[in-house]
């Protein structure tokens, strides 16, 4: 009761018994009252509710989140003592238990170390000495009842000790919760026999099978919830790095060294005193943020999703900096503890390992025995192999040659073998050697970028140098962005993660293993091997200056122009490497939201690419980091983009771009489809050559022009003005619906609607227009199913509803308001509208590039915006990263002409940006909170 009042009062149980037992007082000796059953739950109810508002209220103050939780087990234990005293002298009074009427309640799990969640599950075990007796059963089920009625998560079992001690043998979940077992109240003496008895029938002799099946069950765990600790939507609990985490570390610990608190893993050599704090700041912040998560929801949230980070970075304080705003800064604190938890793991395995005489699988390590058997390494006399890993000679190697902190990361690469964890911990007390005379040192430099451009496994061994601090330390301006967050749905990973991934991406391209998602880059990498090392340096930079003011890609550049003459690399080298980051965008945002039909497209981009090397380099590079952004993002619709792209740039800058008039190219293209079409009588294939404008005959692919053309004449023949046609694209990951109708302005908005209410995305569009007046428009939307016949059958399904929208029997705005669901983070994110309008993208059209945050039916809007402008649209490219889209049109005005009057340009930036009313009073809003 000492230890509820003195973590800070939010439950006065004298006030809480007094209050129940007053409840009863005028009841007479022998008579029911069970019947106050509603008054005691109400006071439970409202002693709850007091508490839980105090404990919010003081970790608020305080921002202790390990004394909150240990506040609210408290709490707990509290009501818990109430109900059962309450219970037991006025529900179900015994005079004169016998022997077996004794009751131990214990708390087990992690209530039974003391500590709770507000929305955590309470986990009871109701110990006997030997078995169930009417009574308590009784009484056991009372306190299981009132505690379901005040809307508890109660997980509980009911066992003698014979029992408890049986299971546990054979059940290590059971095990686990009776190794964290606390008394609440009871029969002590009860629960004293089953510490006792535990501890020499079950723990004793059994410390290496607990190990293994505690870390068996955290490989299982991270598998599910993702392997990297840099997710940016982690599971507070479950992820890598999280709570769980921690309290695995601290049931080995308990188990193995039979100790009772932290501090004593410092008394056992486990940790030094400076990684206890570390354990026990990073489980106070774990616990801060949990129980914030849990009050803020009003529930057991524990997955820390962007729609309550910016809620939980406020509650903790966090405040914005130039090129980082608050949550940002939160999530990056987030990680870093995360790491540390990584930490602290590889330590206790390390200690683990000294004291076994027996293999542990499961610790991912290989002794087989303990002897100290070492070979030496020819050429590395600070260096021996230690059972096939590989150890420091001495504890001075370090500092003897610090240079042997980068040199022990390239002889496990180069060597094929593991880290000796004795070394690993000496590295991270050795990162203060690492200074400005290490990092310019040539010898450091030359085997780092071995490293990194290493023919092995890079990525792992960049891994572990950054999990050991060693890549932060050694390269400063990655260590600027080791744990770094981007609040958005685009990016999963933290920014030190998406590089190391990006370089795992580009071994796996080279190796073979990925490369039939990439078939472009696989074939360009062999005729870059001088370029090799570039590529491999330039995919560890391109995103190095995230989180300062200037856009990161020139920054970039600019830190590119620093590192690479310390790396070794010559003027040339370093420049070309500079222009890749600086570049490192330009190949992915032209794909994806310029048309690459229009010649002046191509034009540009060559212009900036200048050299076939670069567009070869620098489409690998493109490949990579989208690949690196997260599950999902790549797709075969970038893929194909991409190489079209490229194919179209290749020929201008090795001479084959064809500089005959449009004029004979168009009637080129109509004679060689009228020749195609070998089947059809001369009248048809005459009229069908005759039928398509200048644009299409010179855009669009043979193969696709017969195809549309069978298209056609199908429909005429059958008398259908409306039709449509559904084409699969596996590889591409896309599903192509071909739409003819009578054109008319709104045609794409009710397309773009009918799409949105099927929940089908859109990721490209072309409009053709036919000489009769008919429209030809190409939709692409991604894929959805992996068989054929099912994504056919789903592409059918939107195309009915096009059809159904074209043709009148459904109003598109009761269809959306039907259908579509608001997008996740329609309310969390904030994005500035931005309408750009240039003339210069085009020879022939004006394009409007329209950014913002997406919602179901936004493109249906904004066609539908465009036609009510007298806009007509020649294509639509639409490009969504996470929450933000950026859709691009090709328009003219209704004679064809670019759109150049100033007025004219203003009416439509002010239209087109009154479509998102709701992201400027939210950019307003966080202005407002941020200030």
């Amino acid at each position: 009761m000492q230890h509820v009042l003195k973590l800070g009062r939010i439950i006065d149980l004298y006030a809480l018994d007094a209050r129940l037992n007053q409840l009863v007082a005028d009841v007479p000796p022998g008579g029911s009252k069970d019947r106050f059953r509603p008054q005691v739950m109400d006071i439970l109810k409202e002693t709850m509710a007091a508490g839980r508002r105090e404990a919010e209220a003081m970790l608020r103050a305080d921002g202790s989140g390990l004394t909150c939780a240990m506040r609210l087990s408290g709490q707990m234990d509290g009501i818990i003592s109430a109900l059962f005293r309450y219970a037991t002298r006025h529900v179900y009074p015994s005079d004169n238990p016998s022997s077996g009427e004794r009751i131990a309640v214990v708390a087990v799990g992690g209530y039974g170390r003391g500590t709770l969640a507000p929305g955590s599950d309470i986990d009871l075990l109701f110990l006997l000495p030997w078995k169930q007796t009417p009574w308590g059963e009784q009484v056991i089920e009372f306190i299981l009842y009132m505690l379901w009625d005040l809307g508890l998560k109660v997980g509980h079992a009911t066992r003698s000790l014979d029992d408890s001690i049986r299971m546990a043998k054979s059940d290590i979940t059971v095990r686990t919760a009776i190794l964290e077992a606390r008394l609440i109240l009871g029969d002590a003496g009860v629960f004293e026999t089953l510490k006792t008895r535990f501890d020499l029938e079950v723990v004793k002799g059994t410390g290496t099978e607990f190990i293994h099946a505690k870390l068996t069950e955290r490989d299982q765990r991270h598998s599910r919830q993702g392997e990297s600790r840099y997710l940016v939507e982690p599971n507070i609990k479950e992820s890598k790095g999280g709570l769980r985490d921690l309290q695995t570390l601290f049931w080995i610990s308990k188990y193995y060294y039979r100790v009772h608190t932290g501090q004593e893993l410092v008394a056992a050599g486990v940790f030094q005193q400076d990684e206890y704090v570390r354990f026990k700041k990073a489980e106070d912040f774990l616990w801060a943020v949990r129980c914030h998560m849990h009050f803020h929801t009003g529930k057991a949230e524990e997955r820390l999703s962007f729609d309550i980070q910016r809620e939980i970075a406020h509650r903790l304080g966090y405040r914005e900096t130039p090129g980082m705003s608050a949550v940002e800064r939160f999530m990056k604190h987030y990680f870093l503890v995360a790491k540390d938890v990584g930490d602290l793991t590889r330590i206790l395995c390390s200690a683990l390992e000294e004291v076994q005489a027996k293999d542990v699988p499961g610790l991912n390590r290989i002794f087989s025995s303990f002897s100290r058997r070492r070979k030496k390494i020819a050429g590395h006399p600070d260096f021996v192999i230690e059972h096939h890993r590989i150890n420091i000679a001495d504890d001075q190697a370090f500092a003897r040659d610090p240079v042997n902190l980068i040199r022990l990361f390239h002889l496990v690469d180069r060597l094929g073998l593991e880290f000796h964890p004795d070394a690993m911990r000496a590295v991270t007390r050795s990162l203060r050697l690492i200074g400005p005379d290490m990092r310019n040192d040539p010898e450091a430099n030359r085997l780092f970028i071995e490293i990194m451009a290493s023919e092995n496994n890079a990525e792992l061994s960049l891994r572990r140098m950054n999990e050991a601090g060693v890549l932060g330390r050694f390269v400063p301006e990655f260590g600027r962005i080791v744990a770094m967050m981007q609040f958005n749905m685009y990016h999963h990973y933290t920014v030190d993660e998406h590089l190391l991934r990006c370089i795992g991406v580009l071994s796996g391209i080279e190796k073979g293993t990925i490369a039939k998602d990439h078939p472009l880059a696989a074939i360009l990498l062999p005729s870059l091997k001088s370029e090799r090392k570039l590529l491999y340096i330039a995919l560890f930079i391109h995103d190095i200056a995230k989180g300062q003011p200037e856009d990161h890609s020139i920054a970039g550049a600019a830190i590119a122009r620093k590192l690479c003459p310390r790396f070794g690399l010559s003027l040339g080298e370093t420049e070309t490497v500079a222009w890749l980051v600086e570049e490192h965008l330009t190949m992915s945002m032209v794909a994806q939201s310029r048309d690459l039909n229009d010649r002046k497209t191509i034009l540009d981009f060559a212009e900036k690419v200048q050299t076939l090397d670069r567009l070869k380099m620098l489409l690998v590079l493109t490949v990579c980091d989208i690949r690196a952004v997260g599950p999902g993002v790549w797709n075969g619709w970038k893929g194909q983009l991409l190489r079209t792209l490229f194919y179209e740039t290749e020929i201008f800058l090795t001479g084959g771009f064809s500089e005959l008039p449009r004029k004979e190219r168009t009637d080129h293209a109509r004679q060689t489809l009228a020749n195609a079409l070998t089947s059809w009588s001369a009248e048809e294939r005459t009229k069908l050559a005759a039928l398509h404008y200048q644009n299409y005959l010179l855009t669009v692919s043979l193969d696709d022009q017969i195809r549309h053309a069978e298209f056609i004449r199908t429909a005429d023949r059958s008398g259908r003005k409306l039709d449509t046609m559904v084409k699969t694209h596996a590889f591409e990951g896309i599903t192509e619906i071909t739409v003819l109708a009578p054109d008319h302005p709104r045609l794409l908005s009710i397309i773009a609607g009918a799409c949105a209410a099927a929940g089908a995305n859109i990721v490209d569009a072309q409009i053709f227009t036919t000489m009769d007046g008919r429209a030809l428009d190409t939709i692409l939307i991604s894929r959805e199913f992996d068989m054929d016949e099912d994504e056919t059958r789903r592409a059918k399904s939107v195309s009915r509803m096009i059809e159904d929208g074209l043709s009148g029997k459904v109003r598109m705005p009761d269809m959306l308001a039907k259908r579509a669901k608001p997008r996740r983070g329609s309310h969390t994110f904030r994005i500035e509208p931005r309408v750009d309008i240039n003339n210069t993208l085009s020879n022939k059209f004006t394009v409007i590039e329209i950014e913002g945050l997406d919602r179901p039916g936004l493109l249906s809007e904004i066609t539908a915006s465009i036609s009510a402008l007298n806009l007509d649209i020649a294509s639509a490219h639409v490009t969504t990263f996470g929450e933000k889209v950026i859709d691009v049109f090709y328009v003219t005005d209704l004679t064809g002409a670019k759109i150049n009057a100033p007025q004219r340009q203003s009416a439509i930036t002010k239209k087109l940006t009154a479509l998102f009313p709701a992201a400027l009073s939210a950019a307003s809003d966080l202005k407002v909170l941020t200030q």
